[in-house]
């Protein structure tokens, strides 16, 4: 035998050994048990019994399917990046913090089922009892584009680069002290500490990038940077490839034909359009008229109540050519809110944000401007049994006297409630109110307007918005506040710009919306935390920087059961109103729809994500009737 090859034998069976064993070293070195945790596949925070029944699909999608066709979109403002994952640049249409189109993750979070989530490029994984780590095992199949097998060292890699220059992913994965990769399929994720039950899990949202093409050059010779926005066609290995794209204008994926996942239980009868075409417009309006002649835009996700009610009255409408469906909505409701930045000096008094509170009429907002359609939002949790009511009680009240003496007193004798304007007396009730409360934290009204007491500087805001529809939901607000004084004014900028000024809370006030799951976690870091309120391109938009906030999260991060999570998101849903840090809007309990008459729909939609555009198909025979009526409009 050659020497070269005996040693290279030996040195394979010595490699092999050193893989074999890491587990068992690892389990001795963290105090872990002895015993080794069994791999799982489908796996749920909530619902035990779903990890017991073998996943073939999602009940409510055709697994047959047919492919084809082309799904246009509209989107609003323009886009400069490929790279959906640092602060600058605007991403394409396609990309999304957790992949998109493009990138697949280890998982894949069910649509049907709350916080449960089924094998993608991960297919199974596996982690001790005291969740120090989890270990995902890679599909051997698992492939990028250009036919390369995803390894462990990719998963490494991501998980390394993501959390240096992506703002969410740092502190999404922030108890992650490292990635090992056992061997080319196998990769450890080792936590700083133990109890986070559901850290094991959300590892399988990790978007998987491949190593091997940022660290390699592009055509021109030059040197890839993951921390840079690109407009470069990254390598991928989704559903869909970057098939052309005019820079700032417009976007066409195509679907893979040799997508590795294709046939996957989580992607069997979904991913079912041959083309996507995003086309950019400057504002909403346009892209709305776009909607209404074809060809641009095929599905209206409509969350403007005065069209829903009044705009579809366009001759597609009348013809049977676009149709409006609502599909029920069964997940938590989001907080949607006016966001005032806490960043700002005047908003950081309790008594400010109460009074601005207490000024907000709703009732009259959705008589007059929103049609009756909306409900009000009067949790972060809304809908669920994570939403605060009456008064603490049982364990979220030992929770909450921890911070007894940093909590307003309110918190443990009132429940909350929000102003309700029922009445002909009740503005000028609120109103009232809310001056007193600006009195109280030094403003006063002078010559009709409220100025700092010491100072006489106008106490303004200038929200922010980017299209008509913010006309509409800050006009009723603006109006009540200049009755109190205030110099409240709306600043409507363009999509990019929006963006930018956001992601540097370069604002006074603007809407937010913070969706939630029923197994919150290690994303409240991110909506609410001292160290988020910091860091540029977070989420924590309102500047939240409060050690109880800071703590609570921990404690719902940190939840040993369903019982203990139930009851710390209960007190940190209560601290959150009764600090008044945002003014709750309003949700509707079902998603609006329109669309062209060129799809397949399943019967049904999953109810928890209310509805799955990737189940719908195209019905080819449709789809060229409607360009032949229509093409002389388009």
């Amino acid at each position: 035998m050659n020497p070269n090859t005996a040693i290279s034998a030996i040195s394979r069976k010595i490699r092999g050994l050193i893989v074999w064993l890491a587990p068992l070293l690892l389990l001795t070195a963290t105090g872990a048990s002895a015993q080794e945790p069994e791999w799982r596949t489908t796996t749920s925070l909530i619902d035990e019994a779903v990890e017991t029944q073998p996943f073939e699909g999602y009940d409510y999608v055709n697994p047959d399917a047919p492919k084809g066709g082309t799904l246009n979109s509209a989107v609003t403002g323009t886009f400069d990046s490929f790279n959906p994952f640092v602060v600058r640049g605007t991403p394409a249409a396609g990309f999304t913090n957790f992949g998109g189109l493009l990138w697949d993750t280890l998982m894949q979070q069910s649509l049907a089922e709350p916080s449960t989530s089924h094998p993608l490029i991960a297919e199974a994984f596996k982690y001790p009892d005291d969740f120090s780590f989890a270990t995902y095992r890679i599909n051997p199949q698992a492939r990028w584009h250009d036919g390369e097998p995803i390894t462990a060292e990719d998963v490494v890699w991501s998980l390394e680069q993501l959390k240096q220059h992506s703002p969410m992913h740092n502190r999404y994965f922030a108890n992650v002290t490292e990635a090992v990769a056992l061997s080319d399929r196998e990769v450890q994720f080792r936590f700083d500490q133990k109890g986070n039950r559901e850290l094991p899990h959300i590892m399988g949202d990790l978007p998987v990038l491949p190593k091997h093409w940022f660290e390699g050059t592009d055509a021109k010779g030059n040197k890839r940077n993951v921390a840079e926005p690109t407009l470069e066609p990254p390598l991928g290995s989704g559903p869909y490839k970057i098939q052309s794209f005019d820079p700032g204008s417009k976007i066409t994926w195509s679907r893979a034909e040799d997508y590795w996942a294709a046939d996957l239980p989580v992607n069997r009868g979904r991913y079912n359009f041959d083309r996507r075409v995003y086309t950019y417009f400057q504002d909403e309006n346009a892209a709305w008229l776009a909607f209404t002649k074809g060809g641009l835009e095929d599905i209206q996700l409509e969350n403007s109540s005065r069209r829903w009610v009044t705009g579809y009255d366009f001759p597609a409408v009348h013809a049977g050519d676009v149709i409006k469906r609502e599909f029920p909505d069964g997940g938590v409701q989001p907080m949607q809110a006016y966001v005032l930045n806490l960043r700002k000096p005047r908003f950081q008094d309790r008594r400010v944000r109460q009074a601005l509170t207490l000024a907000y009429d709703f009732e009259q907002m959705n008589r007059t401007q929103f049609f009756g359609q909306n409900t009000r939002t009067t949790s972060y949790f809304h809908g669920s049994e994570l939403a605060a009511t009456g008064l603490p009680e049982g364990r979220e009240l030992e929770i909450l006297q921890e911070f007894r003496d940093r909590l307003p007193p309110e918190v443990f004798t009132e429940e909350f409630s929000l102003p309700v304007y029922d009445n002909a007396n009740a503005e000028r009730q609120y109103l009232r109110e809310a001056v007193r409360l600006f009195n109280e934290a030094g403003w006063v009204i002078r010559n009709g307007r409220m100025v700092n007491a010491d100072t006489g500087q106008p106490f303004r805001i200038e929200f922010l918005g980017r299209g008509p529809t913010d006309e509409i939901i800050f006009g009723g607000y603006i109006s009540a506040l200049r009755k109190i004084g205030i110099d409240a004014s709306l600043r409507i900028i363009d999509t990019s710009q929006y963006i930018s000024r956001v992601n540097a809370f370069d604002f006074d006030a603007v809407t937010g919306l913070f969706p939630q799951s029923l197994s919150p976690g290690n994303e409240q870091r991110e909506y609410w935390s001292s160290e988020a309120a910091e860091l540029e391109g977070s989420r924590n938009l309102a500047g939240i920087s409060d050690p109880v906030v800071d703590a609570l999260v921990e404690k719902i991060i940190y939840a040993e059961d369903r019982d203990d999570l139930v009851a710390a998101t209960r007190a940190l849903d209560r601290v959150l109103l009764w600090n008044y840090f945002m003014v709750p809007q309003y949700h509707r309990p079902v998603t609006w729809v329109a669309y062209w008459n060129k799809f397949g729909i399943p019967e049904d939609q999953p109810e928890y994500a209310s509805v799955d555009i990737e189940s719908w198909w195209i019905d080819s025979e449709r789809e060229e009737a409607l360009a032949r009526k229509y093409r002389s409009q388009q």
